[in-house]
């Protein structure tokens, strides 16, 4: 009976042709899948679908093939900076520079008085020096790849000298050690993990000495019995034994995050008032722009760097540079117009009233299955992407109490649009301050829909 049926079945091209508002390719993979699919089901007894149901079921595979991977995210962990989620939310202004660049030519490197060639650099270098304070500046892939980049450039093939408590590894198994190793240069370790003196440094300078690095511990502290020499010390050596001293920031803030209720982080600007040859940090932390590595510092140094054959391996692209623009300029007017025009610093500068505000009106909006509870509770939200990782920021949500808070995480997380969220105390916590003002609704319909299904 089925092989009989299989005769009805409608031709794969018949089903490509309802198929037209999708690319040809993906028609013709999304109607043979359907088809193979229908001939599989008849085969094992089911009946024949009409042309207009196969349609239906192509157009949804098609759906499925045509849509990102990289699908859009409510992120409401509390983690403002989430790796795993793309770190920054960009300002507006960036999201337009880097539309109107993509979407036609654009003066990359093109010196427009001269008619020739001129330096991409040219987009951020003086927004750079105006903010930080710096004589020179450049910019690569990433904060790992900027140094990289300067280790090799000013001390390859020399001793460069870091403390032992310095030695770092970030996310992805990226330890300084290795990184060291693969700019060519012999790390010098002094010191001890939790105490480093001047005289450790003064003892390991030599005429091998390429450079002195210092490294900000970004994603872990040690506490108690610590000690460590502060950078314009470590300038001052610099310059008596003539070799430059790096100043590898991490997260690099160009704000005081005092000023938002956060504890202190190291800025670029006191570095470099401080004497640092060259600093480096990342673009999309707390600067809040896209994946960059900054590296600002003395010209002598900089122009050496910019010159070093790995400059290029490393040069970002013009969209990069257009998002990187945008941003850096919100961070020449005040913290007011920076809060309201950067969305990372509207998430810092929220305050634990407004958000729970927001989470009792975020609760008006839920309905909840009988073995369901919902209720407004304080929480802890954290910067992210290794600043302050031992800090909570105080903030409010709401927490879900549920039969299986892992079965609606991964609920959540699997629909559309997907919806991170934390699993702490048996319950699911959603963290207001990371949700963008807008998707309020969508993520407690969203929620809605799921308790419903999974215990409805």
């Amino acid at each position: 009976m089925g092989a009989e049926q299989l005769r009805g079945l409608p031709p794969v091209h018949l089903v490509i042709q309802g198929l037209s508002g999708h690319p040809p390719s993906v028609a013709r993979e999304a109607a043979r899948e359907a088809v193979e699919e229908a001939r599989r089901n008849v085969l094992s007894g089911g009946a024949c679908p009409s042309l207009e149901d196969l349609i239906i079921r192509a157009g949804e595979k098609a759906s499925v093939f045509s849509a990102s991977s990289m699908a859009s995210v409510i992120n409401a962990t509390g983690v403002v900076l989430h790796t795993a989620l793309g770190r920054a939310c960009l300002p507006a202004a960036a999201v337009e520079n880097i539309t109107r660049v993509a979407t036609g030519y654009a003066v990359l490197q093109w010196d427009r008085q001269a008619g020739r060639r001129g330096h991409r650099d040219s987009h951020i270098e003086e927004l750079l020096r105006r903010i930080t304070g710096a004589q020179a500046a450049t910019v690569a892939n990433n904060n790992a790849g900027a140094t990289m980049l300067v280790l090799s450039a000013l001390a390859r093939g020399k001793e460069v000298v870091v403390s032992r408590g310095q030695l770092v590894e970030i996310g992805g198994a990226f330890r300084i050690p290795e990184v060291m190793a693969q700019s060519g240069c012999l790390m010098v370790e002094v010191g001890c993990t939790n105490r480093t003196h001047l005289r450790d440094y003064e003892a390991a300078v030599s005429e091998n000495t390429g450079a002195i690095l210092r490294v900000h511990p970004s994603n872990f502290r040690v506490r108690g019995f610590t000690g460590e020499v502060p950078l314009p010390d470590l300038v001052e050596l610099g310059r008596k034994a003539g070799v430059p001293v790096i100043d590898d920031l991490g997260a690099g803030s160009l704000v005081p995050l005092e000023r938002f209720g956060l504890p202190s982080e190291p800025t670029v600007q006191q570095s470099i008032s401080d004497g640092a040859s060259v600093v480096t940090c990342s673009g999309d932390k707390l600067i809040g722009g896209p994946q960059a590595g900054i590296l600002v510092g003395e010209k002598q140094w900089i122009e050496i760097i910019r010159k070093h054959p790995l400059a290029r391996a490393l040069r970002v692209c013009k969209l990069t540079l257009a998002g990187l623009e945008a941003c850096l300029k919100l961070f020449l007017e005040d913290e007011d117009y920076l809060v309201r025009h950067h969305p990372v610093y509207q998430m810092f500068a929220a305050k634990p009233t407004e958000l729970r505000k927001r989470s009792e009106a975020f609760a008006t909006l839920l309905t909840v299955p009988p073995s369901c509870g919902v209720s407004v509770e304080e929480m802890g939200s954290y910067i992210g992407s290794g600043a302050l990782p031992d800090t909570a920021i105080p903030s409010c949500g709401v927490s879900v109490a549920c039969p299986s808070p892992d079965r609606l995480a991964l609920a959540l997380r699997s629909g559309s649009p997907a919806v991170a969220v934390r699993v702490e105390e048996g319950s699911v916590k959603i963290d207001l301050r990371t949700v963008l003002h807008g998707q309020d609704e969508t993520l407690a319909e969203r929620l809605k829909a799921e308790l419903e299904l999974l215990w409805g």
